[in-house]
């Protein structure tokens, strides 16, 4: 081979070698989501379960949850501004050592996994339910549930997911959003909603989303 013929191939194996370590080095953007994925499947599944789709009624399904309620929540649980008993038993530990970006990060993480279908219940108390969230509660009809989560209940924003959620998980929310037990982030207005809420419209409302 003459010195030529390797002056010509010579920068052709540098870039050769170069793309294959760009390739082979993880950017930070793959990091981050493996952190978050670690986090997740190793830490957050033991209450949550694979993926965020919780067994237990005592801890919300989290999987398809809007990445924005969850970084907030997440972010009011770590500041303690959300304060409810379970919060400060499970979260306020569990938050404690969080940075921002892991926040942000483990939030659109479960942003992206697949909602758990809805479960099948009572038809009376569903279509209860149904009328309920479109259209408000009690004697002044306060602000439809709709209005804020959506036709579907998918959530907007800030707003939560709340379809195919348990069932019992929403009633205690709704209770302790009426009781001002729950603080935070969409607190006030949430107690506004509840107010005039008897429980058993609290529970239709909360079968009807448990089954879309």
């Amino acid at each position: 081979m003459t010195e030529q013929t390797i002056m010509r191939i010579h920068p052709i194996v540098l870039v050769l070698a170069g793309l294959t370590a760009i390739s082979t080095t993880p950017s930070p953007v793959r990091a981050q989501d493996a952190e978050a994925e670690k986090l997740a499947t190793q830490t957050c599944a033991s209450c949550h379960g694979p993926g965020g789709s919780s067994i237990s009624p005592a801890f919300p399904k989290i999987a398809g949850q809007r990445a924005e309620y969850l970084e907030s929540q997440l972010k009011a649980f770590r500041d303690h501004t959300r304060a409810d008993p379970m919060a400060q038993a499970f979260m306020w530990g569990m938050t404690s050592q969080l940075s921002d970006s892991t926040i942000k990060n483990l939030a659109a993480f479960y942003a992206k996994q697949k909602p758990a279908p809805g479960k099948a219940g009572d038809p009376k108390l569903i279509e209860k339910g149904r009328a309920i969230y479109e259209a408000g509660a009690g004697a002044d009809k306060a602000q439809a549930c709709v209005t804020c989560h959506g036709p579907g209940a998918e959530g907007n924003a800030i707003f939560p997911r709340l379809a195919g959620q348990h069932a019992e998980y929403l009633v205690k929310q709704l209770v302790q959003f009426k009781s001002s037990l729950r603080e935070g982030s969409n607190a006030a207005l949430m107690h506004t909603v509840t107010t005039n809420m008897t429980f058993d419209q609290m529970e239709a409302v909360a079968a009807y989303l448990a089954s879309l």
